[in-house]
């Protein structure tokens, strides 16, 4: 990462009397052995010697607006670990597919509801594995000057738009057919050939539900979550979906099934709309779901706790930071984030890192030798190349901080950290 300074410095040779940089300069010539005393205002008698009594002035007197510091990185494609939850979409795609072909047949020849409402429920399925394909393609594209953090969040646009799917399509559809037939029901024909088919999609259905389980438990797996907390808040939507899918529609086979069964024993065929009803129903809860599963992903939800707490810690317990300000994050994609924070930086410290990296002695002589000139010209020369050094200085304790807080939480993907400037009173 690297941090642009022009606007920082150009505003720092505007601001040569800026207080925390003048009060830095009081490192130089501190005992290393010793912290650098309470700075006092004082200013100089004409009667008395140049002394260096700039680096008393108090923030006050010479404000200077807030920096920032930003970090940019080179556009580049995306990549994520999904190689489970592309093997789940691809599985229940092609099982979708084939298990459609054969309710669809089936329902030519047994004119029946709630086979009906299982070829609507595989069109839906099929449909929403498209969608969830194309997610996943889509959301890998490199970030451009519109999307800066990447297209990652197109796996939870596109998550959603499945699910308001099996909402309308799915549970919609087979519950107004299903209403519609409860007074009019006729028992189905051929129903031998639609166990044959239930049976044979159950077996279809609970090999793609098996793999899609296998995804879920991938996904919780790499990020550290129990299978429960991964279902509700994990950070990839698409192999969850998948899962939950699969699910209702074993879940909705068994009610076709135990339906028929019910028609065929009692031979009241009302039971074969009241099946229809109920997976609509099944169907409708699974969009719910997913509709709220999403939504607080593209509203913009933080990080997990445990995650936010360890970065928390470390910035709080770093030597440079005096005061953390504003801290937030946010799910940029599936394991992915954003992490922003306010921190009003040790300037003193910043200073003692920067010249046990440098050498305090050199600077040490610029400054005496500035002070025996009989004008200020050499003084603020030299001021103003170490304030310039400080801003850089502080530049590399960001890019420091940035790197420590990713390698701590490798999903924290960018890191934005702002330097704070705490109002002070004016006397």
């Amino acid at each position: 990462m690297r941090t642009s300074y022009n606007l920082l410095r150009s505003r720092f040779r505007r601001c040569h009397y800026h207080a925390a940089a003048y009060r830095s300069l009081s490192v130089v010539f501190a005992k290393p052995d010793h912290h650098p005393p309470p700075v006092v205002p004082s200013f100089p008698h004409p009667s008395k010697p140049k002394q260096f009594v700039l680096l008393a002035f108090n923030d006050h007197r010479f404000p200077c607006h807030r920096s920032f510091f930003t970090r940019a990185k080179a556009a580049q494609k995306i990549e994520f670990n999904d190689r489970h939850s592309q093997r789940a979409v691809k599985t229940a795609l092609w099982c979708n597919f084939l298990v459609f072909s054969l309710k669809f047949g089936v329902w030519l020849a047994s004119s029946s509801h709630v086979m009906l409402a299982e070829v609507v429920h595989s069109v839906a399925d099929f449909a929403n594995q498209a969608l969830l394909a194309y997610g996943l393609s889509s959301s890998r594209r490199a970030p451009d000057a519109i999307h800066p953090y990447g297209y990652s969040k197109e796996r939870f646009v596109w998550s959603l738009i499945s699910a308001v799917g099996i909402f309308c399509l799915g549970s919609g559809a087979t519950v107004v057919n299903g209403v519609q037939n409860l007074w009019i029901a006729q028992p189905p024909e051929n129903m031998q050939y639609a166990a044959l088919v239930i049976c044979g999609s159950f077996v279809i259905e609970g090999a793609s539900l098996v793999v899609a389980i296998q995804a879920v438990k991938k996904g919780a797996a790499s990020e550290g979550m129990k299978l429960r907390d991964y279902i509700w808040r994990g950070h990839d939507p698409t192999s969850v979906a998948v899962m939950t899918e699969d699910g209702a529609a074993v879940t909705g086979l068994l009610i076709a099934g135990a339906s028929l069964v019910a028609v065929n024993v009692t031979g009241n065929a009302i039971y074969d709309p009241i099946g229809s009803i109920v997976v609509g129903n099944l169907l409708g809860m699974v969009a719910i779901f997913l509709i709220q599963r999403n939504r607080h992903a593209l509203i913009g939800r933080a990080m997990d706790d445990h995650d936010m707490e360890k970065v928390l810690h470390f910035l709080k317990n770093d030597p440079v930071v005096d005061s953390l300000y504003d801290c937030k994050s946010e799910v940029i994609g599936p394991g992915f984030f954003r992490f922003k924070a306010e921190i009003d930086f040790n300037g003193e410290m910043v200073v003692q890192n920067y010249l046990k990296r440098t050498g305090r002695g050199e600077w040490a002589r610029q400054f005496r030798e500035a002070a025996k000139k009989k004008d200020d010209t050499a003084l603020m020369n030299i001021m103003s190349d170490y304030g310039e050094e400080v801003v850089t200085a502080l530049g590399s304790e960001v890019d420091r901080l940035e790197k420590e807080i990713q390698n701590l939480v490798p999903g924290i993907r960018h890191v934005d950290i702002e330097a704070h400037n705490p109002p002070t009173e004016i006397q």
